[in-house]
């Protein structure tokens, strides 16, 4: 089951920021996206995420034009994506508190009070899906610790985790280790691999060129308007077909 968008343009007020943008998010696969500032990076994963719908084009999950579902349709298939944004906005409650509450929105009522019952008895054994997002970041020795008090690079894994404890198909991550210290990145980005592992599609709007040769499958280029290049990463970083990724991937100023 893949994310796509295909054909899209988008855009606010009389500014057209993505045009004729088609980018597929595959299970498993961790996808990059690449370009400078204010290209559509962010408005790309907002598509993606449902929160708005496209001026033209459409955004598909599994074979699915999602806009042109019904609104039932629409929903289910937003809760089963999750978006990091790049700064981390954590409610006033504990870490465990924090982890869960993706568990309590995006399911059905029946599902939240079946899912109540197996978390209190995994909670009990250190097996619940939040506890085992929190051990994905490390973080699982502050379970009761108000978010407050965290740090910056561990607020940004708490909110992480909280993306990753409903077990969604695609997670979306909007520069999510911009402003963290090499030891909070280096926990995000092995998350980010292992939530690959787990066959979750993951894309990942970075400006860290070093970040998106060590993380992704596959690498979208976006410039101007829209993406002039997608490729396996070992190929665009070494190899690509579009002189201007050459050009952006060695720093000139082409924009």
């Amino acid at each position: 089951m893949t994310l796509q968008t295909v054909g899209v343009e988008h855009g606010y007020g009389d500014e057209t920021i993505l045009e004729n943008v088609s980018l597929a998010v595959p299970p498993g696969e961790v996808v990059a996206i690449i370009g400078p500032s204010g290209v559509g990076k962010t408005t790309l994963l907002r598509l993606l995420a449902l929160f708005e719908p496209p001026r033209d084009g459409s955004l598909e999950y599994g074979g699915t034009d999602v806009w042109r579902a019904s609104a039932q349709r629409r929903l289910e298939c937003r809760r089963r994506i999750g978006m990091v944004f790049q700064e981390a906005s954590l409610f006033d409650a504990s870490v465990r508190r924090n982890a869960e509450y993706g568990l309590h929105v995006r399911r059905s009522w029946a599902d939240r009070l079946r899912r109540e019952v197996a978390d209190l008895v995994g909670l009990r054994n250190g097996t619940s899906d939040a506890m085992e997002a929190l051990e994905t970041v490390g973080l699982e020795d502050k379970l009761e610790q108000h978010a407050g008090s965290l740090s910056g690079g561990e607020a940004q894994r708490v909110a992480f985790a909280r993306a990753l404890a409903y077990d969604p198909d695609f997670l979306l991550l909007d520069e999510p280790t911009s402003d963290l210290d090499p030891r909070n990145t280096a926990v995000i980005e092995n998350a980010v691999r292992e939530a690959g592992d787990r066959g979750i599609g993951v894309a990942i709007a970075t400006h860290d060129m070093n970040q998106a040769r060590r993380i992704a499958d596959q690498v979208a280029v976006i410039l101007g308007d829209g993406i002039i290049e997608v490729g396996e990463t070992d190929r665009i970083f070494e190899d690509p077909e579009d002189d201007r990724t050459q050009q952006f991937i060695d720093g000139e100023l082409i924009y």
